[in-house]
């Protein structure tokens, strides 16, 4: 990518969820961030003006639908709305943080599938792609019937780990649950170390209890690997799980940080050495701690941007 992005169909606007995030990517690329506004009425409705032409452009949005949720996804829809209005050639969504994934399926009667609800709104307001980084389930890809690229961060932070020099032999990569097994195998073969699983039982939403770790942890430095964290209750739980099973230190990493609640006051009272996350929700001040490292995945969504913007494979971003 040239520092300056010489073409002028390729726009670029971001709304108010994570501001920092796509002026990173912007810059990455080369190409000034879009000319819009984002105001609301006195009632709370949005109102959104873009306020240069995008006719015949290709237009990316970037917009994570994290807290306030309900708030970010009504820009996010009518955003759309005025991009289809105003003529735009494609309208591409850049969701880092896809909101509403968790329920992805029907776990017990006259529940609703919200994910598969935000995937009808984007299309029926008129998205033709949507970009998504780690996305909770990675069946939720199908809930599309546009292209969809669904890009990890694994690999960013796996990098940010090797950088630490660990004894390969005293290391153990952790999954907190049965689910994430898929994510804590890759970290494992990059960092060419073993897994070991927690296995928990969730008694409600947000209320997690350890049961069983499945691997061998003693003496070693474990890494927790997951792809959100809420109230940090499983990973603050699934740390204490390890220290006493024997692990030297536990690191913890995930892409998304949530972290709602007591999430903070929990991670600073953890066995936690260190909570490695990305910047894919924008931390306000206070949600920071000594704890917490926050890496950028700034080029990576760039490089996804530019390659989607010049019809190139994005496959190679997946690993």
């Amino acid at each position: 990518m040239a520092n300056h992005y010489p073409n002028d169909k390729l726009k670029i606007f971001s709304l108010n969820s994570n501001q920092t995030l796509a002026v990173q990517v912007a810059e990455k690329i080369g190409r000034p961030l879009g000319k819009c506004s984002v105001k609301q009425f006195s009632d709370g409705e949005v109102q959104i003006n873009i306020e240069e032409s995008i006719r015949g452009c290709d237009v990316f949005v970037i917009q994570s639908t994290s807290y306030p949720v309900n708030e970010n996804l009504m820009e996010l829809l009518i955003m759309i709305d005025a991009l289809k209005r105003a003529s735009a050639r494609t309208i591409n969504v850049v969701m880092p943080y896809y909101g509403y994934a968790r329920q992805d399926r029907k776990a017990r009667s006259r529940e609703p599938i919200t994910a598969k609800l935000v995937a009808n709104l984007l299309e029926t307001a008129g998205a033709h792609r949507v970009i998504a980084i780690d996305l909770h389930a990675p069946q939720i890809q199908g809930f599309f019937d546009i292209p969809i690229d669904h890009l990890v961060a694994e690999p960013i932070l796996t990098e940010y780990f090797k950088g630490k020099g660990f004894n390969i032999d005293e290391l153990v990569i952790v999954s907190p649950d049965h689910g994430g097994v898929t994510r804590a195998r890759k970290m494992a073969d990059r960092m060419k170390a073993p897994i070991a699983i927690i296995d928990k039982r969730r008694p409600r939403p947000n209320v997690a209890e350890v049961m069983n770790i499945v691997g061998n942890v003693e003496g070693k430095t474990a890494i927790l690997i997951d792809d959100i964290i809420d109230t940090a209750g499983t990973i603050t739980i699934a740390a204490s799980a390890l220290i006493e099973s024997g692990a030297k230190e536990v690191y913890a990493c995930c892409t998304h940080p949530v972290l709602s609640g007591p999430a903070i006051e929990r991670i600073d009272n953890s066995q936690i050495k260190e909570l490695v996350i990305t910047n894919s929700i924008e931390l306000p001040a206070t949600k920071t701690s000594p704890k917490i490292k926050q890496l950028s995945i700034a080029s990576l969504l760039a490089e996804a941007i530019v390659r989607v913007f010049e019809e190139k494979s994005v496959s190679t971003l997946f690993e």
